[in-house]
Order: C-alpha cells, then sequence, then structure tokens
C-alpha cells in the first residue's frame, strides 16, 4: 500500500483553491483522523464516508486511515470534500486504478449516493483556471458544473458508479442500486419570473424619468414621498429596464447565487440582473455578509449587477446603511472574520425609499402632519449625510392625483423604455470600453475632469455650487456622471448647460423639499 491522492477545492468567499488530499493506510488500530484546519462539517465525513464505502460494495481498510489535506495552512469547511477524501483512500487501498488531476467534488449518502453541494460553480471555476478541467460532482451538480467554458464535468449518482469506473472489483460493488431520492436541481425559474411592467405606475412622469437615467447609467437612487406614492412599484420596475448580463457578468452573478444557495441550483447562465429587497430588521450580516466562521455572502453581493431596494430606508439601523458606503465606491466586499478573510464583488446600483417622516404625511403642505420638526429631523437623519452624498438621484415623489388615474395605460411601458436605456448603454460603452469601464457611474472623477473634461461655460452653475459650499466634491462628479447619461439618452456628443442643470435639479430635488 501506498499513499492515495485526489484533488479537491476550497472556496474562500468566491475564490477556490485547489486542495490535494493525501491518504496513509497504517499498520495500526483502526482509526480515521482528517488533518488540514478541517471544521466540524468536514470532520464529520469520517463516519459518511465508512458507510457509504460500505453500503457501496468497497469497505474502507479496518486500519488506521489518515487524510492529509494541503495546504494545511488553508481552513477547509463544508461536505464537499467527502469525495475526493473517498477516493484518496481507495487508491491507497490499491481498490481503484490511478487517478490523475482528477477533482471530486461532492458530499456522500450513507447509502453511497453522491449529494450535490452549493458553491459548485465558483469551485469548478477555480478548477479550470488552476489546469485541472477534469471534474467529478454529483448528477444532480452537473449542469451548474457544465456552465463552465472548459470544464470536463462527469456527474454521478452513486459512489458504486464511480468507483468502477475508476476500476474497482466489480464482484461486490452495489452496481444496481439507482436512487430515486437524489437532490435535483429545481426548473430555472430565470426565464419564468413576471417581470413588474413600468406601465402599471399611474402618473409620476418625473419619477419615471428618473428611473430611466438611473437604469441607463447605473445611477443610485433615493426615493421621498408619502405611503402609496409608488416607490416601491418604481424601484421593482428598475431591473426589467436594465440589459440583460453579458457573459463574464452573468458568470459572476451565478456563481454568487451559487455560493450563497438562495434558489435552487442553476442550471444555466442568470442572464436578468438580480433584485434583493431586504426587510428593514435585516442585520449588518445579512446585508453586507458575515456569519460565523468564514463569512458567506449576503443581500449586497447577492444584488452584484442588479438591484439593492432599501425600503423604508431610515428603519435601518444606521449601522447598516453606513456599512454600504465602501461597496458603493468599490464594487467590493472585503469581510474579515478571525476565520479568515472573504472577498465579494458588490457592484449594485442601490436605491433607498423614505418617508418624509414618521408619520408619512409632511409631503406637500404637510396640513396633516403630527410630527415635530425634530421628529422629522431625527427620523431622516438616521441616512447619514456620506451615505446619501454617494447616491446620484435624490428625487421627491408626489402623491398621485386623480387625473393621473385617468390616464391609466397610457403610460409608456417597460419595453419601450428598455430599448432608449440599452441605446444609451452601448453610446457608453462606445465612449468607456478604451477606458474599460461599461457605464457612467464608474467613471472616476480624474476621467470627468481630464479626458471628458467639458467646457468653463458648461459647468459654470456647478463651479458655482462647488464655490459656495452647497456641493461636495463628490457629488460635483457625480452630477457630471449624470449629466453625461442625459446626453447619451437624448443622443448628444457631449452634455451642454440644460443636461447640467437637469442633472443638478434630479440630485437635489428631494434635499429642497
Amino acid at each position: 500500500m501506498g499513499v492515495g491522492r485526489s484533488y479537491c477545492v476550497a472556496l474562500v468567499g468566491l475564490n477556490g483553491y485547489i486542495v490535494e488530499v493525501e491518504a496513509d493506510i497504517g499498520q495500526t488500530l483502526p482509526n480515521f483522523i482528517i488533518l488540514g484546519l478541517p471544521d466540524a462539517a468536514l470532520n464529520e465525513a469520517k463516519e459518511r464516508i465508512r458507510s457509504a464505502a460500505r453500503n457501496s460494495g468497497i469497505p474502507l481498510s479496518r486500519r488506521k486511515i489518515t487524510a492529509n489535506l494541503i495546504p494545511a495552512s488553508l481552513p477547509k469547511r463544508g461536505s464537499g470534500f467527502d469525495l475526493a477524501i473517498t477516493m484518496a483512500v481507495l487508491r491507497a487501498a490499491d481498490d481503484i486504478r490511478e487517478i490523475g488531476g482528477t477533482v471530486f467534488i461532492a458530499e456522500l449518502g450513507l447509502d453511497g449516493r453522491l449529494r450535490p453541494v452549493r458553491g459548485i460553480l465558483p469551485a469548478v471555476m477555480a478548477a479550470v483556471q488552476a489546469g485541472y478541467p477534469d471534474i467529478v460532482v454529483a448528477e444532480a451538480n452537473a449542469a451548474e458544473a457544465s456552465l463552465v467554458p472548459g470544464a470536463k464535468v462527469r456527474g454521478y449518482k452513486t459512489l458504486a458508479r464511480l468507483a468502477f469506473d475508476f476500476g474497482a472489483d466489480p464482484k461486490d460493488l452495489a452496481l444496481d442500486y439507482d436512487p430515486l431520492d437524489v437532490d435535483e436541481p429545481g426548473e430555472d425559474s430565470d426565464d419564468a419570473l413576471i417581470v413588474p411592467d413600468l406601465c402599471d405606475v399611474s402618473g409620476q412622469g418625473e419619477a419615471r424619468r428618473a428611473l430611466e437615467v438611473a437604469a441607463a447609467g447605473g445611477h443610485h437612487m433615493l426615493l421621498t414621498g408619502p405611503p402609496g406614492a409608488g416607490k416601491t412599484m418604481l424601484a421593482e420596475r428598475l431591473p426589467g429596464l436594465l440589459p440583460d448580463l453579458a457573459d463574464t457578468a452573468a458568470m459572476e452573478v451565478t456563481a454568487i447565487h451559487s455560493l450563497a444557495a438562495v434558489q435552487s441550483s442553476p442550471v444555466r447562465l442568470l442572464r436578468r440582473p438580480p433584485f434583493e429587497n431586504p426587510h428593514h430588521s435585516a442585520t449588518a450580516a445579512a446585508i453586507v455578509g458575515g456569519g460565523s466562521g468564514l463569512p458567506r455572502p449576503g443581500a449586497a453581493s447577492r444584488a452584484h449587477r442588479g438591484v439593492l431596494f432599501l425600503d423604508e430606508a431610515p428603519e435601518y439601523e444606521r449601522r447598516v446603511l453606513d456599512a454600504l458606503r465602501q461597496p458603493l465606491e468599490s464594487g467590493e466586499l472585503v469581510i474579515h472574520r478571525s476565520a479568515g478573510t472573504a472577498a465579494y464583488p458588490a457592484r449594485f446600483q442601490l436605491v433607498l425609499a423614505a418617508n418624509p417622516c414618521p408619520c408619512g404625511k409632511a409631503s406637500g403642505k404637510g396640513m396633516d402632519c403630527t410630527c415635530t420638526a425634530m421628529m422629522r429631523r431625527r427620523y431622516f437623519g438616521r441616512i447619514s449625510g456620506p451615505l446619501l452624498d454617494r447616491v446620484d438621484i435624490q428625487l421627491q415623489v408626489e402623491r398621485v392625483s386623480l387625473a393621473d388615474f385617468g390616464h391609466a395605460g397610457e403610460e409608456e411601458d417597460t419595453h419601450t423604455v428598455a430599448e432608449r436605456v440599452l441605446a444609451a448603454r452601448q453610446r457608453q460603452l462606445e465612449r468607456l470600453l478604451a477606458m474599460g469601464l461599461e457605464t457612467n457611474s464608474q467613471v472616476p472623477g480624474r476621467t470627468l475632469r481630464g479626458e471628458l473634461r467639458l467646457s468653463p461655460g458648461t459647468t459654470r452653475i456647478l463651479d458655482t455650487a462647488l464655490e459656495r459650499g452647497t456641493l461636495t466634491a463628490r457629488g460635483y462628479d457625480r452630477v457630471l456622471r449624470l449629466a453625461w447619461t442625459l446626453a447619451d439618452l437624448g443622443h448628444c456628443d457631449a452634455p451642454d448647460i440644460d443636461h447640467i442643470g437637469q442633472a443638478l435639479g434630479l440630485r437635489q430635488a428631494a434635499a429642497a423639499t
């Protein structure tokens, strides 16, 4: 007997690392030891592996078995190492032939079936990038694993069938066992989702226009107004205006959802931008990610390349809202815990919705409002100034009038507006692709004041606002980004003074009320 070797993948955030699994069978009393910083779920693999191998007709040696996961300093989590450890042990006992560079990722059931694990997509991506294209997974994970270009995926239902294909003696193998209750991935509902249509929103012409601008340039929004004005309806219709995701973005989004396991295992790339709407009682860990051990992705990462909608924003804890300031600037969340550091992409569009006061009646003349000035200030003050400064569009949404209902059904639908958004995005891509950017919201301030610099006459109103202190340097750049988006929607080569004025109005509308 020698040392058996196989390979698996350890995930730290969305980053995967190849793990070499060594197995040695000693000459002492029966024991099973797993080395290499395993967590509790991985330590429990010893009993799962023994039972699965016995019930598959290929029992493990009754001597001391030592499994070492290399690199030993990298924390290993979860049950996805079960199959790799089993194959290494079987190879050490000469029960199967040489494994080569095949990567095994699956959990084992006690009856010998291979069960799916979450995070299979980023794991397979990491294996292929590291030069290990031969992948063995549970049959229920095979469709998702096959999404990765270059991966040679084989899916199996049982350990017995896998061992047979790797040269095990078929005499005692339970090859006839065909489990009927293996977890199967659900139908991909990406195309089956009913997308809310923009024509359902009555009136609100200014808000609809602001929504179009936000979709075209990837800008963040704050919608302030009384209850029932349509803030939530507008936010829910923003994803429908966004174009489908390109291949790279779709792979990122699908990998995050695979790791987060927020739905059934994807069987194809998620092409539509995601929409996350957490409740206002959500904790910081639920929004930005976290948890015990290595941190898991939160709603902000699950909304990557899509929309994160925070309804009743002042009801969130202030520290939860302020935790979003860093990803709004960098497009990434880096979470540090004692067990390690995980980095997740989080380039989302933030949409905040808020009432003007606790009772919600302070809009318009505010005659029915029962809140004091201090109550209003304290309520809206829960959204910090630095966070608001990062929100490009700040709009006051007024009540819907009876006249608006009279024109129901005459408003533009989502498809019509989405076509204009797509055309504007194409103009941005042609202008920004050489800089490695996609939308106006990503353009750095240095570029706005350099290659894309406008004439002093065009930016005079902004220069005055900056001099008077009514606009910060960050706000100055964000107004310029808005102006470029308005120019793209208007098929103009560059913003003019009217675009600057419109952009400044979109940013200061809510603050002025």
